[in-house]
């Protein structure tokens, strides 16, 4: 097992054993790629939602937000092409009787080939060390042009043979590259064909007089439909935006990689409105405030990188994502899209009603243009999750496994403890957790020693561990120590809200 392989199983039962994430319906024998976030993963979620509706609708007044029904008239997805082509290339093998999508089998191993690439590069790194230019070996080094080229040919001609549709020149490909499926390690693949990835329900007391309904795929077009209500209503000018989370589904052929695929998530999107011709100055302006909120979190900036697409979808004229080194390699975190004006014109034709912006500086009508930022927050989850995940040798031989979550996103901001269960000393820290519950999530705890509740807290990623003993009778002080740094410092107990209050605000955060 590889240690990427050895890290996302530690990740996956860190977050069942402290209360981040479930099985879905796990007493039932659960439901495949469908979880349930339990009583810290629900803080989390929250947390990260807030950091980003704040980032992004209360830091722009040309932003607001809505929250639009998941259920819409059908016909919404005939217009956004969601009947007609929302779909994956799915492919069998016939030994393992494993599906998988096509597209991602050829990913997969450009992904493995451009990993190879930059296991050479960190070879030839140590080797000269300061003196490494990584650039120019990059480039003259012909194993590592070698694994980049193969990676970027596949792709390459991917993109070309789903453009045209022409489904058995992938299976072409995935045979000429030698895939083999991970279970069987066979290529005894079947042909390729397309799967509506939406899930079709109901709507109605009797099946005679029941509409086809779907629950939505994407949270875009919810957004697309009520342009005009938030465009007057809030008396909006173009460039402006309009900001929405919620529930997406989706029938994945592969749900996997924990809650990486899922079939039912959440989505974070913003629909930025543009006049046409100035989408891309906006989709580069998005590209770049987009990483900026990713990085301010202190994930590591070397965790993300943008990948530009060779395949666009038919709606859009320049797209790329950002992508995150999970476990599993780097992978889609967030897309930014120049989507043209292709939505609001889509649904002009099927509504039969006019969506267009009077501009009184051109004097003139015009179906605006959409650059839109969309994030899966359960990847989003996954990615903070996964990276503050730490096991930490330390200098007395002994080893701790911290969650170092960025304080802002923290479940818990301060846990309480008295020293010992007597002498008044437990009653002071039900004082300090009323005084402080007000403003932040914090909790009690006098089980086991002070020691192994701080390895606890540490574990389940709570910033701060107050602790109450005999001195704080005397001078109402208190020892407060710092997760990260394993600090230990004396603070009165009128300071602690500033104290935390510092480390997790939002203005302390936002860049």
């Amino acid at each position: 097992m590889s240690n990427q392989d050895d890290q996302f199983k530690k990740v996956i039962s860190h977050a069942k054993e402290y209360g981040y994430i479930f099985q879905s319906s796990e007493i039932y024998d659960g439901l495949s790629a469908v979880y349930d976030y339990g009583q810290n993963g629900v803080e989390l979620k929250k947390n990260i939602r807030e950091y980003w509706w704040k980032s992004m609708v209360q830091m722009h007044e040309n932003i607001v937000g809505i929250d639009a029904a998941i259920f819409m008239h059908p016909t919404t997805w005939k217009a956004s092409g969601h009947v007609d082509a929302f779909s994956d290339p799915l492919i069998d093998n016939k030994d393992s009787k494993k599906r998988y999508r096509a597209d991602v089998l050829v990913e997969d191993y450009a992904e493995k080939l451009n990993q190879k690439a930059e296991k050479e590069i960190a070879k030839a790194a140590k080797r000269f060390g300061d003196s490494f230019d990584r650039e120019t070996f990059v480039t003259t080094n012909g194993r590592v042009m070698g694994y980049h080229q193969k990676a970027k040919d596949a792709t390459a001609r991917l993109a070309k043979s789903l453009d045209a549709d022409d489904l058995a020149d992938v299976k072409a490909l995935i045979e000429e590259l030698g895939i083999v499926c991970p279970v069987s390690g066979s290529k005894n693949w079947t042909e390729v064909r397309q799967f509506n990835l939406m899930f079709g329900t109901k709507l109605g007391a009797s099946a005679e007089t029941a509409t086809d309904l779907y629950l939505r795929p994407e949270t875009a077009q919810g957004i697309f439909v009520n342009f005009l209500n938030v465009q007057k209503t809030g008396r909006m000018k173009i460039p402006f935006g309009i900001a929405q989370t919620g529930k997406a589904f989706r029938n994945e052929i592969v749900a996997r990689q924990f809650i990486f695929r899922m079939r039912e998530f959440e989505q974070m999107e913003m629909q930025f409105f543009v006049r046409p011709g100035e989408e891309m100055k906006w989709y580069h302006h998005w590209k770049e405030t987009r990483l900026k909120w990713h990085t301010s979190l202190g994930l590591g900036e070397e965790n993300y990188r943008f990948h530009d697409h060779e395949k666009l979808a038919h709606y859009a004229n320049a797209a790329a994502d950002i992508e995150f080194n999970f476990p599993f390699g780097f992978k889609e975190l967030e897309g930014i899209h120049s989507r043209t004006d292709f939505d609001l014109k889509a649904h002009e034709e099927h509504s039969g009603k006019k969506l267009q912006f009077f501009d009184p500086e051109l004097n003139e009508s015009y179906v605006p243009y959409v650059v839109e930022t969309s994030i899966g927050l359960d990847r989003m989850f996954l990615a903070v999750l996964s990276k503050s995940l730490q096991e930490e040798a330390l200098d007395n031989g002994t080893s701790r496994v911290v969650l170092k979550l960025p304080a802002l996103l923290a479940p818990v901001k301060a846990a309480i403890f008295p020293l010992v269960k007597k002498d008044g000393l437990p009653e002071i820290a039900r004082e300090i957790i009323d005084e402080l519950k007000y403003d932040f999530n914090v909790l009690y705890d006098e089980k086991d020693a002070v020691g192994k509740r701080y390895r606890r807290q540490d574990a389940a990623g709570t910033p701060f561990c107050i602790t109450v003993d005999h001195q704080t009778i005397e001078d109402k002080t208190v020892t407060v120590r710092h997760r990260d740094t394993m600090e230990q410092q004396r603070v009165a107990i009128e300071e602690l809200g500033e104290l935390i209050g510092k480390a997790v605000s939002f203005r302390h955060w936002i860049k």
